[in-house]
């Protein structure tokens, strides 16, 4: 097998940088003009994450395409981090919104398109009840304060590698056993270890004795890993996650915020799976702030009194804005027109064929690496075979590489997610984007190996 050689990888870097600094001198423009208002530059900080010296200012994104303020067009395969993961600004959703904001946008009261995606979702998912946030994140924690007053217990449990948005429970690293503060987590308010336990995807024996004392509100979990790489459960791994929440009267959460990828009822619908509650965010309004969270009846039973109290608005439950009209009527246009099971129809084979370009690839020049599909998610790792769990892709990154093959690919006119080697297959990717992907791809590993 061939081995990377770190000269070729500095060398290159350089190249790179210089093609990036050249080709985009009106980013580099704006970029000295917004720090001196925004913080680090950017609206918000993990913008500066891209790669090249600072990221690009877009002028416009349309299906599976941007363009920067340079000019320079791209195959988008980040697609907002799965914020546009079935395209950007799809036509049904912008007619819709443009409809909507004429009439009213928010109004502290409910509309008839609630109910209509309330039905929709219990339909899709299978859980009876719904309510509406604007993130991710709130729906993970909405959720865990539900799980809390259901139990009365303190704990939650996550895996290693999580993500589910800016949850302060859920911003933990497992190291030597013990639950500590992610590494970037900055000010949490208490040491983790007194709110979250923790244990690596795949370990039913851990999950078992972790469980065991009766104290863990909730299970909050992805289906599949994504937040470190695509890391897929062990055959009848979610079988065994379900008996032991269940023997221990602990509820247990499915963030399908980036498996929905799987199919018009994400991961749990192509699975069966049988959870308590199910938390998403990002996708469900093609990118308007909007969320959503389902529960069980059992979990509605026992939460509706109160819910429906005096103190309500004082629950750590929602906001002024929260299930506003502009935002339920975009989840309404996304799930009615846009995750649709003909939209899948097209995007799965168009995925499947992204994944073997990319293996062709790497078996035809010998190199150590793996590629994994979740859908229409596809991510190469830089290990010979597929992680289980998180600290095992976490000792298969390699930030110089993957900095020098996101920036290769960004002079090539391609947009892979920028916090891993992640890509999206949207209803506006073509055939031909997707070969032209596999090409530059190849290109880069062939510069890459020398």
């Amino acid at each position: 097998m061939p081995h990377i050689n770190q000269d070729i990888i500095q060398s290159l870097t350089v190249q790179e940088t210089d093609r990036f600094l050249e080709n985009h001198r009106g980013s580099k423009r704006l970029f000295e003009r917004a720090k001196r208002s925004l913080m680090a530059g950017v609206p918000m900080n993990w913008m500066v994450r891209w790669a090249g010296p600072y990221p690009l200012f877009v002028s416009e994104a349309r299906g599976a395409s941007i363009k920067d303020v340079d000019g320079n067009r791209y195959l988008d395969l980040c697609l907002g981090d799965t914020g546009s993961m079935f395209g950007h600004s799809p036509k049904p959703v912008v007619d819709a919104v443009r409809k909507q904001i004429s009439r009213g946008i928010t109004m502290m009261l409910p509309t008839e398109d609630s109910i209509w995606v309330g039905e929709e979702l219990s339909r899709r998912f299978g859980l009876p009840y719904w309510q509406i946030a604007m993130t991710a994140t709130d729906a993970n924690r909405f959720s865990i304060r539900l799980a809390r007053e259901v139990t009365k217990r303190k704990y939650i449990l996550v895996v290693h590698g999580c993500y589910h948005g800016t949850v302060d429970e859920t911003l933990i690293n497992l190291e030597d056993g013990k639950v500590v503060p992610r590494g970037g987590n900055m000010g949490p308010p208490v040491p983790p270890s007194t709110t979250t336990k923790a244990v690596q995807f795949n370990d039913v024996d851990a999950l078992k004795k972790a469980l065991s004392p009766g104290d863990v509100a909730c299970v909050l979990m992805e289906p599949a890993m994504t937040n470190r790489g695509i890391i897929l459960p062990d055959m009848g791994y979610h079988d065994e996650v379900r008996r032991l929440t269940a023997e221990t009267g602990t509820l247990l959460i499915i963030d399908e915020t980036h498996t929905i990828c799987c199919g018009v009822g994400g991961y749990t619908g192509v699975h069966r799976l049988k959870p308590d509650m199910i938390t998403m965010g990002k996708p469900l309004a093609s990118g308007i702030p909007a969320a959503a969270f389902g529960v069980s009846q059992y979990v509605s039973d026992r939460v509706m009194e109160r819910i429906l109290s005096d103190g309500t608005d004082e629950s750590g439950l929602g906001g002024t804005l929260t299930g506003n009209a502009l935002a339920v009527v975009a989840m309404r246009a996304t799930l009615e027109n846009v995750i649709t099971r003909q939209a899948f129809e097209k995007v799965m084979p168009l995925a499947k064929r992204f994944e073997k370009g990319v293996d062709d690839v790497i078996k035809s020049r010998e190199v150590p690496w793996h590629v994994a599909r979740l859908g229409a998610r596809i991510e190469y790792h830089f290990c010979p075979d597929a992680p289980r769990n998180g600290a095992e892709a976490d000792a298969a990154k390699d930030a110089e590489l993957e900095k020098l093959l996101h920036l290769m690919m960004l002079n090539r006119g391609i947009l892979m997610t920028p916090f891993h080697n992640m890509a999206l297959i949207s209803p506006a990717t073509t055939a031909k984007d997707v070969d032209r992907h596999t090409a530059v791809f190849g290109e880069c590993v062939d510069a890459i190996f020398g």
